[in-house]
Order: C-alpha cells, then sequence, then structure tokens
C-alpha cells in the first residue's frame, strides 16, 4: 500500500473498533479496494468472519482475491483471502447457489464484519411489502441488511465504500451510518464528542443546507455552506468517516512514491454502422421493430379475464406507503416492458454479440410459454405460468435491482385457464416471429463484419503501437 492507503487503513480499523462502522470515501481512483483488503486481512487474522456485500457487476473485483481462484491476477495469493462475497441482489433472494453458497442455509447473523461496497445503494431506508395489518411479507433490501445480518446473530462490524455517499440530501449519510449502529442511532451517540444526539444532528445540518441552496449563487459558496454547519457535524463526520480527494493526497503525503496523478484525456466519440454487409438490417430498421415489440411474455395479468381479474388485483396490487393510492401489477408489467425495450436498444448499443444474446434468451422465452400454453390447450388441467423470474436474468444490475424494490419479490402466480389466451397467443407469436427475423439477420454479422469491433481493434493496435 502507499503510505495514504496505510493511513485510511489504520484510520478505518480505528473508527470501526471506537464506533463499530466507518465510510471510506475517497475519491475514485484512490483504491479504495486495496484499503478495503487491509482491513480485512487485519480481522481475518483475529479469526474473525467477514462478508464483502457489492454490485453484482463487481463481483469479479472482490472474488479475484480470494484463495480459492488462485487467479494469476491475484497479488495476493499469500494472503491467503476467505472471505465471502455475495451481491447486493442476493439480500432479495431465499435460496440458490452463489460461488458454492447455499444462500437457503447461509446463516446471514453469523458474520463479525461486513464490507459494502458502492454503500450509496443502500441510502435508502426503504420498507419492504406489508399486509393491510402492517405485518411483513417481504422485506427490502436495506431491512434484510439491517435486521438479518447486523443486527442477528453475533456483533457485526461494518465498513462501507462510497465515492459518493451523499446523492442530494445528508439523510443518505444518515442512513448508511444507521447500518453501523444498528439502526439505534444511541449506540453511536454515546461515544462521540457531542452535545446533541446524531439525529439531532442531521437534522441541523439538512436545514442549513436547504437555507444556503436557496441562497443567491454569488452567495452560494463552500466558505458559507462551511460556516452554516455546527461544529457537532464535523465532529461526527471525523469519528466516522475517511474521505480524501487527489489534491489533500498531494498536498498532505509524498508522491514520490505514487507519481503524478494522470490526467484525464477527453474522450474520442466514434459513430459506426452496424456491420459492413449490406444484407443485415439496419440500426433504424432494428429500432423500429423494437419499438414495435408487445413484449406480453412480460405482462400476463394484461390477458387476465375480466371475471378472473380481482383474485389477481386482491393478491398482486400493494398499498402505497402512507396510504396514497396502490401499485398495480399491470402497472408494475407496463414499467418492465418499457425496461426491456430499453434494455434491448442499450445491448444493441454494446455490442452485436451482447445484443443477439439477448435475443435468443427472450426467443427461449416466448417459445417457452408458448410450449406451456399447447400443452394446456392439448391436456387441460390447470398450468401455471410466471412473468418476472426470466426477465430478472436480462436486465442490466441497475434496472434490475431498481425493478426488483417496486416488484413483489416473488413469482406471480397466473392460471393459464384465468387467461384470455387466444389473444395472448398471438401477440406472443407475433413477437417471436419479430424476434426470430431479427436474430437471423444480425447472426450474419461475423466478428470480422462488425464495424465496432473491428474499429476498436484498431484503435487499441494503434495504442500499442504508439503509445502515450
Amino acid at each position: 500500500l502507499f503510505d495514504f492507503q496505510k493511513d485510511g487503513a489504520k484510520g478505518a480499523i480505528h473508527k470501526i473498533n471506537s464506533h463499530n462502522g466507518c465510510i471510506l470515501a475517497d475519491s475514485v481512483g484512490l483504491g479504495k479496494t486495496y484499503t478495503a483488503l487491509a482491513v480485512i486481512k487485519y480481522y481475518e487474522l483475529r479469526n474473525l468472519r467477514v462478508l464483502v456485500l457489492c454490485p453484482k457487476k463487481l463481483r469479479d473485483n472482490w472474488t479475484v482475491y480470494l484463495a480459492q481462484n488462485n487467479s494469476e491476477l491475484n497479488p495476493f495469493l499469500k494472503d491467503r483471502f476467505a472471505y465471502t462475497v455475495l451481491s447486493h441482489t442476493d439480500l432479495s433472494r431465499e435460496s440458490g447457489m452463489v460461488d458454492g453458497v447455499n444462500l437457503a442455509t447461509l446463516n446471514w447473523g453469523n458474520f463479525d464484519l461486513i464490507i459494502i461496497d458502492e454503500s450509496h445503494n443502500f441510502r435508502n431506508n426503504t420498507k419492504g411489502k406489508r399486509d393491510e395489518e402492517g405485518n411483513v411479507i417481504r422485506k427490502s433490501r436495506y431491512e434484510r441488511l439491517l435486521q438479518d445480518i447486523i443486527q442477528a446473530g453475533v456483533k457485526t462490524k461494518v465498513m462501507l465504500l462510497s465515492a459518493t455517499p451523499v446523492n442530494n440530501k445528508f439523510t443518505d449519510l444518515k442512513n448508511q451510518l444507521a447500518l453501523a449502529y444498528e439502526g439505534n442511532s444511541n449506540n453511536l451517540t454515546k461515544n462521540l464528542k457531542t452535545r446533541k444526539s446524531v439525529d439531532a444532528i442531521f437534522k441541523n445540518a439538512q436545514r442549513a443546507f436547504n437555507d444556503w441552496a436557496k441562497l443567491e449563487p454569488d452567495q452560494r459558496t463552500p466558505k458559507a455552506i462551511l460556516d452554516s454547519l455546527d461544529i457537532d457535524f464535523f465532529e461526527l463526520l471525523d469519528s466516522v468517516t475517511i474521505a480524501r480527494s487527489r489534491k489533500h493526497i498531494q498536498t498532505f503525503y509524498d508522491t514520490t512514491d505514487i507519481g503524478r496523478f494522470p490526467k484525464r484525456r477527453a474522450p474520442m466519440s466514434y459513430r459506426c454502422p452496424l456491420t459492413t454487409r449490406n444484407d443485415v438490417v439496419s440500426l433504424n430498421d432494428i429500432f423500429d421493430q423494437l419499438k414495435s415489440l408487445k413484449l406480453s411474455v412480460y405482462a400476463p395479468i394484461s390477458y387476465i379475464l375480466p371475471s378472473r381479474l380481482k383474485k389477481y388485483e386482491e393478491l398482486y396490487d400493494t398499498q402505497v406507503e402512507g396510504g396514497k393510492g396502490k401499485l398495480r401489477q399491470v402497472d408494475r408489467e407496463k414499467s418492465l416492458v418499457a425496461l426491456m425495450t430499453t434494455n434491448l436498444l442499450k445491448r444493441l448499443e454494446s455490442s452485436v454479440y451482447s445484443f443477439r444474446k439477448t435475443l435468443q434468451s427472450l426467443s427461449d422465452n416466448h417459445n417457452r410459454v408458448l410450449a406451456l400454453i399447447n400443452k394446456f390447450h392439448s391436456k387441460g388441467g390447470v398450468t401455471e405460468i410466471s412473468d418476472l423470474e426470466e426477465a430478472m436474468d436480462l436486465l442490466d444490475d441497475d434496472d434490475g435491482e431498481a425493478f426488483q424494490e417496486m416488484s413483489i419479490g416473488k413469482k406471480v402466480q397466473i392460471q393459464l385457464m384465468d387467461m384470455d389466451l387466444p389473444s395472448w397467443q398471438q401477440d406472443l407469436s407475433a413477437d417471436l416471429e419479430m424476434i426470430d427475423a431479427l436474430l437471423v439477420s444480425v447472426s450474419k454479422i461475423t466478428p470480422k463484419d462488425d464495424a465496432k469491433l473491428q474499429h476498436l481493434i484498431k484503435q487499441v493496435d494503434n495504442k500499442i503501437e504508439k503509445p502515450i
């Protein structure tokens, strides 16, 4: 580690031991992961069990350092790291296997230290689904993390990593810190050298910020907001947070070993055609076809017979918090269909390969549901379908997490006998025909025909031949 990272690790360990938690909010590129690994090593040497919770797309950033991977990319093989890595999305699951970890039998309350990467994803203390009596049907991820991991079982210490712990209000920071003091602010207040409680400190800070935000632009200076914040707020931040910028490192540390921080170059933007071939559908045509897809495979509630609809409304429509109306399952499905359409466009923007892979999954889903309908017609009986499970696998991580927060978490069970099957079957078949036609067209594009890929290869070759 560089000296500033060593100081960060020592400071974090001291704050965690003193206050049960710490937020490491160093700027992007200052090595928060390496600093956190040093903290993990400190506690693993004391035989404590460590859990790393990270976004799904960052799993490889953490699993590469585990001893069991034996990866050539791991510079810490001798350290034999043995922490457990799970994704934020795993908090929404009751079962399943993740790299040998059985979520159904995992003792969530048995971890002594939790590292939460990108902790700003837990800036909202959201509530899960409740019934009319207020009983919990499904916990939110925040509730699951706080209640089933931190408050349950052994005493759990918390280290949060985020370059942006505050989005637009100080409550963002308060909710993340609440994970360290187990949701009871008195646990932190009693260890602080402050005159006010944690709740009062954040309330006053938010009021000061709101007043500052109303000032004229020329008066809305950093000095003005710093002067308006109470000294207790800075005492709180000093006790439980570490936040350094590149400027801070350059000012207060000998950067001989680090060298100069790289200067960010302006990005180079290029617009490439989809392919060099002439027998493939154009980007504009693909866009028009994607917009015309109904994606009814993810909207079965829309095809429920009017006489049977009330049953599903009672099962799956949920009361909005505060009693202001209901969140209907049919509206959730409309949101999901819109997300799926956007997601297909994002995959197309990413690469031909990514788009083709998603189209194939979409085709498989349609074929599976159509086969269920045909089986129901031929054999009769009651057949149930689910609308969300396959969709979650196709959505990008960010979109999937956002949708799951507004979904009911479990499969929506619908009986085919309650549906207008001819209409649904017709729309499914029409979508499938269009999806398969797109698949046939884009499957003609080999890597050498992929204009974007070939342009990227040329750029990389040029950088190798003529480095900066």
